[in-house]
């Protein structure tokens, strides 16, 4: 199989617009014979299907959530990045793209982040058009704040419910064609399978979460928007609900998986409490324009933070960094954090814990102001842990929180499978090794609105496609097989609950695979994963049936996707003998401790192909070009 990026050739700041002009278009009167899927329901999976049935296709869009609200995107707290420079401070378009491949170690596509960057300015104005109610400043001009990794305010909010404001915004959007017929919604409907016919995508097969029902759904076209797999390490950041299924079923069918291995651990959550919590919070990066992020000099110090003068404090990050000082890139501040833990100079009963301080930003803005900033942020962290953080310091430790890995896609959006498109953080495609804050719902947007609808056009108008209903026999094969793996999960009736098995291989993934890697421990992490995956086929106990609302049901299915998934990540770290972004190598570092990049051989996306049960996977490389941002190490002092 060959990787064609589909990017040509030509100056980066006409490339997308040279490229958009060069796709074929479909007539309007010709798209309402098209039908497409949408999985997810998100930002980008939302944008988009608002957007293909505005311009006139039919779309079914598919959500295991109760409504399109409950997705996670409505989780983003702290902003969305755009290279407006309202603020006059040097940010442009190119410095958005400059930062983003540097943020991410030199392991994106050049072209994908420049049309990030472009295409950024225009989702603030579509934002604004739809009611979103972005801060603005005294004079009614739209606000900005820092995020790490820039040294300019480029970032738009609203207070810390960024995302849930952008949501509205698209759900707004999606309802609209909901109501004129456009798009058919499917709530509590999960897909199971991707079907492909003569090589092409062309449809789906759901279990109805309610009824049990299994049912074939066919489209000339299959878009995945389903998120990432941060669950697969079981204490993230990210809903319960958040699973890798839909993409992983498709990388069984085909679709190759990129970079599996670079995971990004937040560096703000709140530190776990017990052996069996279910899942951590996230505290928005926001918090560290204001907060100072420090630990006792002294190892073991365990005095009341307020207690712990000035000069007997480490501001690690401003002391390490000066020119970035809190605000480095999310992967910089995560390992440090660890580093004087570490140490022993952790705070908390665990020592797992850093401070975020926010007494310094009280003293000079005043209460007021930090609670207009972030006073929700505030109200949660105080909720959960019921200390108040305008009197005491924050305590956060990092957390599994966003993954840059994905199903390989083209400059188009395709997988490698014709037909079938991936958006958001189910795809690879433009954060390289670590993505900066406030990215991720510029991605999902840019992804549903302005590109995805330009480049599905091409392929509906330049592709033949045979009428094909659900029964066919690909559709058959695939709703059997469905129906195989739920009876073989329900029959199995062992003495453990698929929790407990989700517990243990989350440990193993984050001992071996998480916020550092070493061969030694990737490669036991390779035996001990498929004895405890054999395990859980063996004893995992799945209560009720097949044919009604089965939780237990739909956790099992998931993790034993989450093995499996577990085994490429550890395979595709243990590939990569470097560090970059947030896949750190203990044995490749500066003298520093900062990640050492082996760029003569790693520079290339790692794509991984599906060979049948019990076969090595395969990995193809893309390799990686840059003639704009050159490679560097990357610095943040």
């Amino acid at each position: 199989m060959e990787l064609d990026s589909k990017i040509s050739e030509g100056p980066i700041e006409t490339l997308w617009d040279k490229h958009k002009f060069n796709l074929k278009l479909v007539n309007p009167a010709n798209k309402r014979k098209y039908n497409i899927i949408v999985v997810g329901s998100g930002l980008a999976g939302g944008s988009a299907a608002a957007t293909l049935g505005e311009l006139g296709y039919n779309v079914q869009c598919f959500c295991f959530q109760d409504s399109p609200r409950r997705a996670h995107s409505i989780a983003a707290q702290g902003g969305i990045n755009a290279a407006k420079n309202y603020h006059g401070d040097g940010d442009s378009i190119y410095r958005l793209f400059y930062d983003t491949v540097k943020g991410g170690d030199f392991r994106s596509r050049e072209a994908n982040v420049y049309r990030l960057a472009q295409i950024s300015v225009d989702i603030i104005d579509q934002c604004v058009a739809q009611g979103v109610p972005f801060a603005r400043e005294y004079g009614g001009m739209l606000d900005n704040r820092s995020f790490g990794g820039a040294q300019v305010s480029r970032t738009f909010y609203a207070r810390g419910q960024t995302g849930q404001q952008l949501l509205l915004g698209a759900y707004q959007a999606l309802e609209r064609q909901i109501a004129t017929g456009q798009v058919k919604m499917y709530s509590r409907v999960e897909m199971l399978d991707l079907v492909v016919v003569d090589g092409r995508a062309r449809g789906i097969v759901t279990r109805d979460l309610v009824t049990g029902e299994v049912e074939s759904h066919v489209a000339d076209a299959v878009v995945l928007g389903t998120g990432g797999y941060g669950n697969v390490y079981y204490l993230s950041t990210n809903a319960k609900g958040c699973n890798a299924t839909a993409i992983w079923r498709a990388y069984k069918k085909g679709a190759l998986f990129a970079n599996p291995c670079f995971t990004q651990i937040h560096p703000t959550c709140i530190p776990v409490t017990g052996s069996y919590q279910s899942k951590l919070t996230l505290m928005s990066e926001s918090l560290r324009n204001d907060g100072r992020i420090w630990v006792p000099l002294r190892k073991g110090d365990k005095r009341p933070p307020n207690s712990i003068p000035a000069e007997e404090r480490d501001y690690f990050l401003e002391r390490k960094y000066p020119s970035f000082g809190n605000l480095v890139p999310r992967d910089v501040a995560s390992r440090n954090a660890k580093a004087v833990c570490d140490e022993g100079r952790g705070v908390g009963e665990s020592g797992l814990g850093v401070y975020l301080d926010f007494k310094s930003a009280i003293e000079r803005l005043g209460k007021q102001v930090i609670k207009e900033r972030y006073g929700n942020l505030f109200d949660m962290y105080e909720r959960i842990t019921g200390e108040d953080p305008y009197e005491v310091p924050m305590r956060i430790y990092p957390a599994i929180h966003y993954t840059m890995g994905g199903l390989w896609v083209d400059y188009n959006l395709m997988s490698s499978i014709p037909g079938l498109y991936v958006i958001g953080e189910a795809n690879f495609s433009d954060h390289g090794a670590n993505r900066l804050g406030a990215s991720a719902l510029m991605q999902g947007l840019a992804d549903g609105y302005f590109i995805l609808p330009y480049t599905i056009s091409d392929y509906l108008a330049t592709s033949k496609l045979a009428k094909v209903d659900a029964s066919h026999a690909a559709f058959r094969e695939s709703e059997a097989q469905v129906a195989c793996n739920t009876k073989r999960l329900l029959e199995i009736k062992g003495t453990r609950s698929v929790d407990s098995f989700h517990r243990d291989l989350g440990k193993l993934v984050w001992e071996y695979c998480g916020m550092a890697r070493t061969a030694g421990g990737l490669q036991l992490a390779l035996e001990k994963i498929p004895e405890l995956r054999e395990q859980f086929w063996r004893d995992v106990k799945v209560l009720g049936t097949g044919d009604e609302l089965n939780q237990s049901l739909e956790k099992a299915g998931r993790v034993g996707d989450f093995f499996e998934l577990a085994e490429l990540m550890c395979l595709d770290a243990l590939e990569r003998n470097e560090s970059c972004g947030g896949h750190f190598r203990e044995e490749y570092q500066t003298p520093e401790g900062e990640a050492l990049r082996n760029d003569a051989e790693y520079s290339y996306a790692a794509a991984w192909q599906y060979r049948g049960t019990g076969q090595p996977p395969a990995v193809l490389k893309e390799p990686l070009h840059f003639d704009y941002v050159h490679p560097s190490q990357r610095s943040y002092k």
